[in-house]
């Protein structure tokens, strides 16, 4: 019979070799990284897309857009931001994962070792027989 200290030493070694798994610290730092990014983001949209857009269209503050139904402010200026927020993180993250993609595809193709004079001779060989073959 397993004793409560035993049973809480094989649950922490479980939880120690799930957390070291590669996977798992991959999306840590994935989170960790996409919060960060999705920060500049923001500020990208907010502090310097947006209010340029807005010059464009005759000093237009986009964060001042909204309407009162009743004692509800929808405030949709807030909301245009935040798409054009998802559209540039979407984008951004489309092209990354086109680059880790390509970068994968050359990794996994291995260079062809050369070719030895014994393999070279082999195939001569056989590529005469099979002429030889070929001419009956």
């Amino acid at each position: 019979m397993k004793t409560k200290q035993n049973k809480v030493g094989s649950k922490i070694e479980e939880f120690k070799t799930f957390v070291m798994r590669g996977n798992v610290l991959d999306l840590a730092v994935g989170v960790i990284i996409g919060g960060a990014f999705g920060k500049i983001v923001s500020s990208l949209v907010d502090d310097i897309l947006m209010p340029f857009i807005g010059l464009l269209l005759g000093g237009l503050d986009f964060t001042k857009l909204s309407f009162k139904i009743g004692d509800s402010v929808i405030q949709y200026g807030l909301f245009l931001q935040n798409v054009v927020d998802f559209f540039i993180i979407a984008l951004s993250i489309f092209f990354l994962v086109k680059v880790i993609n390509g970068l994968k595809r050359k990794k996994e193709e291995p260079p062809k070792p050369p070719k030895t004079k014994e393999v070279e001779l082999l195939e001569e060989i056989r590529d005469l027989l099979k002429e030889k073959r070929e001419r009956k």
